[in-house]
């Protein structure tokens, strides 16, 4: 349990990452950062959970980092000489890697936006495989505004989401953009009328994707993934190596009755990772 979050598992696979600071529009301090990392590490390496939401409560889904944490100024943002530039640049990295483990996570993540998306909770929705929102729903680089670039991912992966122009002027601007045009430029797959039935109509999806083959919802991840970052050649020779591992007759015949007699396949789960 932590300040930041709830996080509950439902014995179908799908685990629920609730954002619950409201009165504090669900800002991030630095103590949020290491708490998502364990959590989502956590669920990826035991094996059980096949996908994962992440919502949150209020009015807002995140105004992204707590102004206070920049007022503070202490060791983690001294950049005054060049031995603290060096651990800013570490500290900066490990930051990054606290989203980044969504990404790496052995199953999809599904976002539900409601309200603002903000700064550090646009590179919190930006990281998930999929995105949702309400009608309320608007999103912006923040960071531009109090004179930072934003540097925990939403520059790197905005571009590949939407159009690379469109990108660029969210974040020269600090614009909103709000749910009707995310759900234009591809940002969202939908846009749901409230938060309600927005949380309805993802966790609908979520118990569709967790009634899959969770060995082939991981393999496909791993592929798309790797299909983004590399080239088509690359990543059909990729796809070649994975398939000759992930390929399993007996789980698609399995897979193939549930689906002819529309019953549930009632797949093992994956093994979990061994700690070192």
């Amino acid at each position: 349990m932590n300040e930041f979050f709830t996080l509950a598992q439902s014995p179908h696979g799908i685990a629920h990452l609730q954002l619950n600071r409201p009165e504090r529009m669900n800002t991030m301090a630095p103590d949020f950062f290491p708490a998502l990392r364990d959590a989502v590490q956590a669920l990826s390496d035991e094996g059980r959970t096949r996908v994962l939401v992440i919502s949150s409560t209020g009015k807002h889904f995140s105004a992204g980092m707590a102004l206070d944490t920049f007022a503070g100024q202490g060791a983690m943002l001294d950049t005054s000489n060049a031995r603290a530039r060096l651990s800013f640049q570490d500290s900066l990295q490990r930051l990054m890697d606290c989203f980044s483990v969504l990404d790496q996570a052995r199953f999809p993540v599904i976002c539900a936006v409601q309200g603002g998306c903000i700064g550090g909770g646009f590179d919190l929705a930006a990281v998930c495989d999929m995105r949702f929102c309400s009608a309320d729903a608007f999103f912006s680089v923040q960071e531009i505004n109090i004179g930072m670039a934003a540097d925990l991912g939403i520059l790197q992966r905005l571009q590949r989401l939407i159009p690379p122009g469109l990108a660029r002027e969210l974040a020269y601007t600090g614009e909103r953009l709000p749910a009707e045009r995310a759900l234009g430029v591809g940002l969202v797959n939908a846009v749901l009328p409230d938060a309600e039935a927005l949380l309805a109509h993802v966790m609908k999806l979520a118990a569709a994707i967790a009634s899959k083959s969770p060995l082939a919802i991981s393999a496909s991840k791993l592929a798309l993934n790797h299909a983004r970052d590399h080239g088509v050649a690359a990543s059909l020779a990729h796809m070649s190596v994975l398939q000759s591992a992930v390929f399993d007759t007996a789980e698609m015949g399995q897979a193939i009755m549930a689906w002819k007699s529309k019953q549930d396949a009632g797949f093992a789960d994956l093994n979990p990772i061994a700690e070192l």
